[in-house]
């Protein structure tokens, strides 16, 4: 069989498998991202039975599921909501950030591991996922509460984390540390080079709405939306920083007038069949036969994730005056780890930091917690109205 036919036939199974378990989870009240994952196994090449011919075609079609999202995220937001919590986001992400590091250093030391391999550790579970987090709240109609702004606030600045993380993991198994030097400049570089983007945005595309929204075309509109989101989201990759983080800066430079809403409605069938697709390719990348070799490393990481990243997110969000409801729902909320811990993992198993064995116990404590935090949100009681914050 050739290559194009596999292709096709591969993303037939995929969305039949998700459209089939999606179902199942569904009948059972379970959130659609359990049935997702489970798809994913099934087609998986560490399952017997049907798989897909390359998973890694599916990882990149996936990447288009964290764009659309993170976009429409952005279009719902304000930079008046993003200021209001700047101070959690400024000191509170980076100590969070830290004492997760931390926390890998000292289960490490437990271990009997090197140093290298706990801070490599800490920094794979410091990272939460964006996608499964976005999608709770999505669901739960919680993206604009204050609990919502606070958990996305926070995982942009880990997104930013991931990219200061993939420079300095790799230089810190350089023995001669020649690379140590190198990172605040290629840092500071992707920053300045955002710069330009974001102004340009800010100038140019205010007006090009305006124009298109005399034409009340919807294909055309769908088009410039699509245009607009994947371009800045492939500039910002191309200088350095992430996919997700400039697609939500696409939606940020939209703004909010009536016609960026429209345009955001007209991706939501695009976006949530992408949103499916990145949730089966986390279980076709997962390899059962590992969990019983590695299930010393795997409860380890679990642990680690669900009540160390609980208590970490928890304290800091209390610290900075926020309501102890609001601190849980947090805390919870970042109990998870995901696609980008999974590029921390590849980066510190190819430098040398971390073992195979605590790799593929990375991806399989991925969907654990992936499944335990979309339980556990089941049992957080819904907001209301978003109040007024406590740390303006």
């Amino acid at each position: 069989m050739v290559a194009h036919t596999l292709i096709f036939r591969d993303i037939a199974m995929v969305f039949t498998a998700a459209l089939i378990c999606g179902l199942l989870a569904w009948r059972l009240r379970q959130p659609l991202i359990l049935g997702y994952v489970l798809a994913g196994l099934i087609l998986s090449p560490f399952t017997p039975g049907l798989r897909v011919h390359d998973v890694h075609t599916f990882e990149i079609m996936a990447e288009i599921g964290v764009i659309l999202l993170m976009f429409s995220v952005g279009i719902e937001f304000s930079i008046p909501d993003l200021l209001r919590v700047k101070w959690v986001a400024l000191a509170g992400a980076p100590l969070g950030i830290l004492l997760s590091i931390a926390l890998g250093v000292g289960a490490g030391m437990l271990m009997g591991w090197p140093l290298l391999q706990g801070i490599a550790v800490g920094s794979i579970i410091c990272v939460a996922s964006t996608m499964v987090m976005m999608r709770l709240l999505m669901d739960r109609g919680e993206l604009s509460t204050e609990a919502g702004r606070v958990m996305i606030t926070l995982t942009l600045v880990e997104d930013l984390a991931v990219i200061i993380l993939t420079v300095i993991l790799p230089g810190l198994a350089a023995s001669d540390g020649a690379n140590y030097g190198q990172v605040a400049w290629k840092i500071g570089k992707a920053l300045l080079l955002l710069v330009p983007v974001v102004l340009a945005g800010w100038k140019l595309i205010p007006g090009l709405l305006a124009r298109f929204a005399k034409t009340c075309n919807d294909e055309i509109s769908l088009l410039l939306t699509l245009t607009i989101c994947l371009t800045i989201a492939a500039i910002t990759e191309a200088i350095g920083l992430s996919l997700a983080l400039g697609a939500f800066l696409a939606g940020l430079l939209l703004g909010s007038s009536e016609f960026a809403h429209k345009m955001a409605q007209q991706t939501l069938p695009i976006r949530d069949a992408f949103v499916a697709l990145f949730f089966v390719t986390v279980g076709m990348l997962i390899d059962p036969s590992t969990w019983l070799a590695s299930w010393r490393v795997l409860a380890l990481l679990v642990g680690l994730i669900l009540v160390g990243k609980f208590l970490i997110w928890t304290g800091v969000v209390r610290i900075f005056a926020y309501s102890w409801q609001t601190a849980v729902k947090v805390g919870i909320g970042l109990t998870q780890i995901g696609e980008f811990s999974f590029i921390l993992a590849q980066v510190a198993l190819h430098a040398g930091l971390i073992t195979s064995e605590i790799y593929n116990a990375t991806l399989a404590a991925s969907l654990v917690t992936i499944l335990a935090n979309a339980t556990l949100f089941k049992f957080v009681p819904q907001a209301g109205p978003a109040k007024t914050l406590a740390a303006a």
